[in-house]
């Protein structure tokens, strides 16, 4: 059953979009301030979370700026009064998926829901490829089950390149010219030991040796 943390401080609101979402059978746990919410992201595990941006004990971008953080995978929809363009921004710099304007229909929320849910189903089959694995091309950073790996930028711009090209088997030559250029004068062997040294840290066999070639990302790790 898909799980909604909905946070809401007006009464009439939470009351009459919670119902509406259970008819569609979704199992919603409700928080009327920052505070609450936080501790049931602690908590729960959410599919979606849906934060009303004014709320007591702080606000819903802050609960959002968490959830971004932490690298918590969930799908976010904003809602607000403020329909201004700097806090629309400021929500999608956050990356918000949506972010609905109050006053707002119910039955339009549960289409956003039913969009945001599409979207994250197409994610999480692309992330099952991955057996857990998750690189974040914009920080340089990746992850194995939300837990930063600590690489070297030379390490990770080795796994991120036989991620990207997983079907393809790289010489060493080849690496060499994606993670220093062509400026970089010196022994092909250099990639031997930034593989040996990425091993140790990744917690799964995902990189391969081609005999006779280089290496290659493995999908089907373990």
């Amino acid at each position: 059953m898909i799980k909604i943390l909905f946070l809401e401080d007006e009464p009439t609101i939470l009351e009459v979009t919670t119902e509406y979402m259970r008819m569609k059978n979704y199992e919603v746990f409700c928080a009327k301030d920052a505070e609450e919410a936080m501790n049931l992201i602690k908590n729960y595990k959410f599919d979606i979370a849906i934060l009303d941006i004014m709320v007591p004990k702080g606000s819903g971008l802050d609960i959002l700026e968490y959830i971004n953080k932490s690298k918590i995978r969930m799908g976010t929809i904003m809602l607000s009064a403020l329909g201004d363009e700097q806090t629309q921004l400021k929500a999608f710099n956050l990356y918000a998926d949506d972010y609905v304007i109050k006053p707002f229909s119910p039955l339009l929320l549960l289409k956003r829901i039913e969009s945001v849910l599409r979207r994250m189903q197409v994610d999480k089959s692309n992330d099952e490829n991955l057996n857990g694995l998750y690189i974040n091309d914009d920080t340089y950073e990746a992850y194995y089950d939300n837990s930063p790996l600590n690489l070297t930028l030379s390490e990770f711009l080795l796994l991120q390149t036989l991620f990207k090209e997983s079907k393809r088997a790289f010489t060493r030559e080849q690496l060499i010219l994606k993670i220093f250029d062509d400026s970089y004068f010196g022994n092909d062997r250099i990639i031997d030991a930034h593989v040996k040294n990425l091993r140790k840290k990744l917690p799964k066999n995902y990189i391969k040796t081609v005999t006779g070639v280089g290496y290659q990302f493995n999908k089907e790790a373990n």
